[in-house]
């Protein structure tokens, strides 16, 4: 299941990739080629940069390319090399549980309730922020399934 997610995140990431070049391009195009920028595509690209940063990082965190920091662990023996394994990963599933998937859902229902619109493209920012909570849910569906695997 893992691999099949990875496999269609890593093709939605390609997809929004395209599209955010896509509306850059035209937006350059619109400056300097019609004097004018479209309205839309600096506010497009800026929702397209969110969406890919977050899904990316749960990307990362399932292709175990995430940043880290690694001056403990060669250090120690496998035992402890485990147990700070296991205690990492519940540290990144309890924040991701925290601020993303609880506080985002937090900021959609905020954003719906009071109706918010994004001031271009006059969609609802809750869909905007929907991205939150959908990386929290896979970065630790990631680290409960890195888990059940130490």
């Amino acid at each position: 299941m893992r691999n099949i997610i990875n496999t269609y995140l890593g093709y939605i990431l390609v997809f929004l990739m395209a599209l955010m070049t896509l509306d850059v391009l035209w937006g350059v195009f619109t400056r300097y080629a019609m004097g004018s920028q479209a309205d839309w595509s600096e506010e497009l690209a800026r929702f397209l940069l969110i969406w890919i940063g977050m899904l990316g990082a749960a990307y990362a965190s399932g292709q175990h390319k995430h940043l880290a920091i690694d001056l403990l662990f060669p250090k120690l023996n496998p035992d402890n090399q485990r147990r700070l394994f296991v205690f990492i990963n519940l540290l990144i599933t309890v924040f991701a549980f925290a601020v993303l998937v609880i506080g985002g859902f937090r900021l959609m229902y905020i954003t719906q309730v009071l109706g918010q619109l994004s001031a271009a493209l006059r969609v609802p920012m809750f869909l905007v922020y929907a991205v939150l909570p959908v990386s929290g849910l896979l970065v630790m569906y990631f680290k409960v399934s890195d888990l059940q695997s130490a």
